[in-house]
């Protein structure tokens, strides 16, 4: 682990000789090989699902650890989105001249190396190193054993096309050792990595920041919340909840709990109900629920807090906005909310109270997403309040530096 450091050291002092043009170039060469390769990697993948298949993996992983030839299309998409995307580097934030006549420049720069943990999302090692890359970053990733055969073609791929284009190849690195100890190696690099950046379950963004010696960017599960106000489109509510919910179960911006007025509960929730069966998707709810729709099995205070990851939802019954406030923000991880209402002012009081990265008013959860945002992609999505938060794409993975001219100043 220390030798893969060393050379990302040096190769993050190759990129801070790098033009904007020649990053742009290696990314779309990393795109175009990644479409040229494709079928190599959907092999790997096939592996990687097999094992995954004998390990007994949930619907939820098996999904993100999946590729096929539109997945890998659309991870070469995002990297000639993000090729597109003016260089966040070397951008001039604030600038002054003192009393003394020293000009004062502050400037933005890149974090320097980056550490990044993940499970079973074989995009990630294409975004992540792609976003690293355009803000002149040395990346070294470190993804699951699920996904182990698939990263190790695409960090392959990625690494023969940047170095086609007089890269350092080692300005992105695969960890290939699996194991536990790896990941322990990688939060002790401390004067090596300049933060590390966790992607995956609670448990595993739990164990990093608690015993990481690096600083950590940490990015958040998903117990995503939509509020279905009194005053709500009922129609509006259920498709805005079936797509928040069933789009795409694996990833954590799905919709994973909803909170429902008393007073349109009867209305709603089958409605709700009906379209969620079409899928599948079991509803775990309190008393009122239960009452209201055929079908609701109870719910424990564990389903409200619960990223299920699978066809699994939650229905909590409140009487006012107040109680629908509380109990997302106790509930919550900080990650997407939504609410769904034709009355501007508990809008904008949702807006205002609900402690969140992003909040919504009559929209899906699902657009929290760097793409979506206009990001080109993302390295994570924050859930935290320092440096980031909310989905981190270039600009969150650069930090500032002061740049000082003087005239022969010496301070009296």
């Amino acid at each position: 682990m220390i030798n893969l450091a060393k050379k990302a050291l040096e190769a993050k002092d190759f990129l801070s000789g790098v033009s904007e043009e020649q990053k742009n170039e290696a990314l779309l060469s990393i795109a175009a090989a990644l479409r040229d390769n494709n079928e190599t990697i959907i092999e790997e993948n096939k592996i990687d699902l097999e094992n995954g298949e004998k390990a007994g993996l949930g619907r939820g992983l098996a999904d993100r650890l999946m590729l096929n030839k539109q997945r890998i299309e659309d991870m070469a998409k995002g990297i000639e989105n993000i090729a597109a995307l003016a260089d966040p580097c070397n951008i001039l934030l604030e600038e002054k001249t003192r009393p003394n006549g020293l000009i004062i420049k502050k400037v933005t720069v890149p974090l320097g190396v980056i550490g990044i943990i993940y499970e079973a999302r074989p995009n990630v090692t294409a975004d992540a190193a792609a976003l690293c890359l355009k803000s002149s970053n040395a990346v070294i990733l470190r993804g699951g054993k699920e996904a182990i055969n698939s990263n190790i073609a695409i960090a392959s791929v990625m690494r023969n096309a940047i170095n086609g284009c007089g890269f350092d190849k080692n300005c992105i690195q695969l960890v290939t050792d699996t194991s536990r100890e790896s990941a322990n190696e990688m939060m002790r690099l401390s004067g090596y990595l300049d933060c590390l950046i966790p992607r995956g379950g609670k448990n595993l963004i739990r164990t990093v920041v608690e015993n990481s010696k690096v600083p950590v960017i940490e990015t958040g599960s998903g117990n995503c919340h939509i509020y279905v106000d009194e005053y709500a489109d009922i129609d509006m509510a259920a498709k805005i909840i079936f797509n928040a919910k069933t789009q795409r179960i694996s990833v954590c911006n799905a919709c994973e709990s909803l909170v429902i007025h008393s007073s349109v509960i009867n209305k709603a929730l089958p409605k709700i109900k009906a379209l969620l069966d079409t899928k599948n998707v079991e509803i775990r709810g309190d008393e009122r629920a239960m009452l209201a729709a055929d079908g609701v099995l109870p719910a424990s205070d564990e389903d409200f807090a619960e990223e299920y990851l699978d066809y699994i939802i939650s229905v909590k019954t409140v009487d006012s906005l107040d109680e629908a406030i509380w109990h997302i923000n106790k509930y919550s991880t900080r990650h997407s909310e939504a609410i769904i209402t034709e009355n501007d002012g508990n809008a904008a009081e949702f807006l205002r109270r609900i402690d969140s990265s992003s909040v919504y008013v009559n929209a899906s959860t699902r657009f929290t997403d760097g793409g979506e945002f206009g990001l080109g992609a993302e390295i994570g999505i924050s859930t935290q309040k320092l440096h980031a938060r909310g989905p981190m794409g270039l600009r969150e993975l650069t930090t500032t530096k002061y740049l000082i001219y003087g005239k022969g100043q010496i301070r009296e």
